[in-house]
């Protein structure tokens, strides 16, 4: 966030304005509140008196008086008002302040980006902007879950099974050309294909994982899709060299399989069901290696060229834009490209076999790549540019002033003192100081103002737990981190030395973010 960014001991917004006294319970009769016979009839004797004082009925809890100090003497009043003792926060009062209507929290990513794209993470703006709470799932999910090597859950997508029924009926017709002896079985040997060449791309991704690890970079999960594999890896490479190094062990080893399948196939017969699926293999993954080294973004060869950029500018974003715009050329050309090249012979294919349905087939393949490609170019752009503005999120700068009430203060009495501090905040205390709760900011505008006199806080506070209590000096993904792992809508801002800074709304961490992402570069 920039300087003139609401910092705490600043009011960032309107204090919410409240009663300073009880509204009497015959005012409230009279002016058609619902009532019962007895609250009615107790009115009724109190008018008849001269009574202006709120009946017991209505009196606020009992005890409120003697421990929270009397508010402010009104024009007209004998006494002089008695003025609060606040608590210090830093060398100043704590200030609390007016609650927004705006109850939701953001949803503070986790920020993954899969192996061949450092910042896909197409949905992490969606999700801010839209407020909801952050959340961080027992399980990542993303479809059926296969195992936990190194750790790290693998998933395979419902788009795998569709891709799969796809390559068991074209290997299939290839069968039927090369072994025509097979009759119906070529589909379960096509299956058996289909299923070892994922696990070759499981194996590419594995290498990345391994990669990631070694580097203490955590992996969210592996999960294999309809176009391959997608290693989510929750941080981006401290420097390019570790970039590079991540990026290009998926594609070696790749070329390592194909190297083994290659060396195995040497001394099967050709012409059999092993030397036939042993060549595939061979030639699929060789196919993975040679397109995943393509210099674009999202793919590794993408991300080894961002690497080299970044190391010669000495800018990461530099890097992203060079490999997302070559991502985009790219994209282009293999959609005009790869029908071209299937059509002239030059991948070898006869031309004098190549039907209608096979041109149709060629050119919606050489689409859905090419939207592949281009999405995730423009997905690296808009995520390195997030990364760029994550430092911003400072939660020093964020933090409101916070004036901190005891337990069964009411809730009039506690905005009050808000008001009169320039706070935007509530954080409940003991009798000794110490943090208890924080008051839901959604929770207040819930109640009828007429009502606040007789609700105390503490009912309408969520008490505190360790990850409720933020460091000031967080900042970024750290910040971002640190709320993903308790999701909570007002979180406690303390300094290293434990003394209370103020509180952070996650409803101000969305607006930063927002206003953070709508600068430009």
């Amino acid at each position: 966030m920039s300087d003139s960014d609401p910092k705490p001991g600043t009011s960032s917004g309107p204090a919410v304005e409240d009663r300073t006294e009880p509204t009497p319970p015959s005012e409230s009769a009279e002016n058609g509140a619902a009532k019962t016979e007895e609250m009615e009839k107790t009115e009724r004797t109190d008018t008849s008196s001269g009574s202006s004082e709120p009946t017991a009925n209505h009196r606020p809890p009992a005890g409120t008086t003697s421990t929270s100090p009397a508010p402010a003497a009104h024009d007209g009043a004998d006494a002089p008002p008695v003025a609060p003792t606040p608590a210090r926060l830093n060398g100043e009062p704590k200030r609390d302040g007016a609650p927004t209507a705006d109850d939701r929290a953001p949803s503070h990513p986790n920020l993954p980006y899969a192996h061949t794209d450092p910042h896909a993470q197409p949905d992490i703006e969606s999700r801010i902007a839209k407020g909801r709470p952050p959340q961080r799932p027992k399980e990542p999910g993303g479809g059926l879950l296969m195992g936990r090597p190194f750790g790290v859950p693998v998933y395979v997508a419902p788009s795998w099974f569709l891709v799969a029924a796809l390559i068991t009926w074209v290997f299939g017709g290839q069968l039927d050309r090369v072994l025509p002896e097979l009759g119906a079985a070529r589909y379960l040997v096509s299956l058996f294909f289909a299923v070892a060449f994922y696990a070759s791309v499981l194996v590419h991704e594995l290498a990345h994982t391994v990669a990631a690890l070694r580097f203490k970079l955590p992996v969210r999960r592996i999960q294999l899709q309809f176009f391959g594999g997608v290693s989510e890896i929750e941080k981006e490479a401290e420097t390019p060299g570790r970039e590079f190094v991540l990026a290009f062990v998926g594609p070696l080893l790749s070329l390592i399989l194909s190297g083994i399948f290659y060396l195995a196939m040497l001394p099967v017969e050709p012409g059999t069901v092993p030397g036939v699926l042993l060549a595939g293999l061979m030639v699929s993954n060789l196919i993975v290696a040679a397109f995943n080294l393509l210099p674009g973004l999202p793919l590794d060869g993408g991300r080894m060229l961002r690497a080299v950029v970044w190391k010669i500018t000495g800018r990461p974003m530099s890097g992203t834009i060079a490999a997302a715009w070559v991502g985009r050329a790219l994209a282009v050309s293999v959609l005009i490209g790869l029908p071209l090249l299937t059509q002239t012979g030059a991948l070898g294919t006869n031309t004098e076999d190549i039907s209608g349905m096979d041109t149709v087939t060629d050119a919606l393949l050489a689409a859905i790549l090419a939207a592949i490609i281009w999405t995730g170019a423009g997905n690296s752009l808009r995520m390195a540019r997030l990364r760029e503005h994550l430092p911003e999120l400072r939660a020093r700068n964020l933090t409101r002033r916070a004036v901190p009430v005891e337990t069964n203060t009411p809730l009039s009495e506690a905005l009050r003192r808000a008001n009169a501090a320039g706070a935007r905040a509530l954080v409940v205390v003991d009798a000794d100081g110490q943090p208890l709760s924080l008051v839901r900011e959604a929770a207040i505008v819930g109640v009828p103002e007429h009502r606040r006199p007789w609700v105390v806080v503490s009912g309408l506070a969520q008490d505190l737990t360790d990850g409720m209590r933020v460091s000031a000096e967080l900042a970024g993904e750290d910040l971002l981190d640190a709320l993903r792992a308790t999701p909570a809508t007002e979180y406690l801002v303390v300094e290293e030395t434990g003394e209370i800074y103020g509180v952070l709304s996650a409803a101000d961490v969305e607006r930063a973010f927002v206003k953070a992402m709508a600068r430009p570069n």
